[in-house]
């Protein structure tokens, strides 16, 4: 294998951790400088997207394409939270099924941008660009 090729998924790789570097420093403005309270499955979430910054970096010097699988896993975690939010949002689960039926209510959008974008979706797509990028980058490792 030569280093040409061994360093080809490299730019997906910075592609991811960028995205989730730019994800977690939108979550932290909404909650601390916008004050904006966290629900129990944002802070699922966050527990799936802030490792996902230092680990991405780390495997970037040296690149190691490895990561995938650590960072893969955090990402599943975090897209079927997020997805579950994203159908709590909508109405599509149950009532009978809600968590944070206490305290910050799990289904309540507080900032809604371009008329359909909220909390939940930006995540759901922050999740799922970066499983798309970490899953070309395994297709491309492996060939």
């Amino acid at each position: 294998m030569s280093n040409t090729r061994s360093q080809a998924g490299w730019p997906l790789v910075f592609i991811a951790w960028f995205v989730v570097t730019i994800a977690t420093a939108g979550s932290l403005f909404f909650s601390e400088v916008m004050e904006i309270p966290i629900c129990e499955l944002c802070w699922y979430q966050r527990v799936a997207m802030y490792p996902l910054v230092l680990i991405l970096a780390l495997s970037l010097f040296p690149y190691d394409p490895r990561v995938v699988r650590v960072a893969g896993a955090l990402v599943a975690m975090g897209w079927f939270i997020a997805l579950f939010q994203v159908l709590l949002v909508a109405g599509i689960i149950p009532e009978e099924i809600r968590p944070c039926v206490q305290g910050i209510p799990c289904s309540e959008t507080h900032i809604t941008l371009l008329g359909f974008l909220n909390i939940p979706t930006l995540s759901l797509l922050t999740f799922s660009l970066v499983g798309i990028l970490l899953l070309f980058t395994h297709r491309i490792e492996k060939s």
